[in-house]
């Protein structure tokens, strides 16, 4: 809401609800895929909607579906890109985006 309102950009404010909806769909589908024995989501996909801004609807699957929560290997990523959402807001809400500038230096530098 803060980033909408310093911003006047409010596409945060549709992207994380809409690619949440997506991603907990994918999740759900994969799931179904999984007991019926035919070809599944890939694990690409799935991280890709998360990193994308679907990480909340993943997590929200992942609970009430019961689905990639005990798979070590995808856990790792996913709370990655958690991790990754997360310092980006409070960096952007509380550090005047000091470590996402300091990180696209050195991206852009090497």
């Amino acid at each position: 809401m803060h980033f909408a309102l310093t911003t006047f950009n409010p596409i945060p404010l549709i992207l994380y609800p809409v690619m949440s909806f997506l991603t907990f769909l994918l999740y759900a589908d994969d799931k179904s895929r999984a007991k019926q024995g035919r070809w599944r989501v890939p694990e690409k996909t799935l991280h890709l909607c998360e990193f994308m801004g679907g990480w909340l609807g993943g997590f929200i699957a992942q609970r009430r579906l019961r689905h990639k929560s005990r798979k070590v290997s995808y856990q790792v990523v996913f709370w990655v890109i958690v991790a990754v959402h997360i310092i980006f807001w409070l960096d952007w809400l509380f550090f005047g985006k000091r470590l996402v500038g300091l990180f696209l230096g050195i991206v852009s530098r090497g």
